[in-house]
């Protein structure tokens, strides 16, 4: 059993994410999915990107760090994100030196250039995918397995940036179940 922090993505805490944190749950895993938008939950891409923005990277970094610093212990939390929730939770884990593993869906972070772990990172990307393009993510690669990361990388051609969310355009329904089986079988093992 893993114990995870699961982030939203832009579009704030939406169901899509509750269904992941009980799916999770499910396959026993102990998940906290906290609200970094305080409540605000939008459909848009474009309202999405005011809300954080108008929060800004800082405070919602702030926010993060706050609803994991109970949950840090022996253990090693899992950090999880969606999009914008990946990114942050790239840039937790890379700080917590007794992380456990870092589950990205959709979403990846730049990461300084002396950077170091030995985590298991497992990334599920949209192939292409117009928020993480090919140069991006091959540049971010070699950049994990330099810092010393257990890096696999799933991509799934043709499903839209965000295609574990049901509620949204992007959503394709193989690729997320495709998505959510590898990611189960992974923390299974941590």
């Amino acid at each position: 059993m893993a114990r995870i922090l699961l982030l939203h993505s832009m579009y704030g805490l939406r169901p899509a994410v509750h269904q992941a944190a009980e799916r999770l749950r499910a396959a026993g895993h102990e998940v906290h999915a906290p609200d970094l938008y305080d409540g605000r939950v939008v459909d848009e891409a474009e309202a999405g990107i005011e809300i954080k923005d108008e929060i800004g990277r800082d405070e919602l970094l702030r926010r993060a760090v706050a609803a994991a610093a109970p949950l840090i212990g022996d253990g090693g939390l899992v950090y999880a994100g969606f999009s914008l929730g990946g990114s942050i939770a790239q840039n937790l884990a890379f700080a917590d030196q007794k992380a456990g593993g870092l589950l990205l869906m959709h979403g990846t972070s730049d990461m300084a250039e002396d950077a170091s772990t030995d985590i298991p990172v497992q990334l599920h990307v949209a192939d292409p995918d117009t928020w993480e393009p090919v140069d991006w993510l091959n540049a971010w690669y070699l950049q994990m397995r330099k810092a010393g990361a257990d890096v696999e990388v799933f991509r799934y051609r043709g499903a839209g940036h965000l295609f574990t969310d049901p509620d949204l355009p992007d959503y394709d329904a193989d690729a997320a179940e495709r998505a959510w089986t590898i990611a189960l079988d992974s923390l299974a093992s941590l």
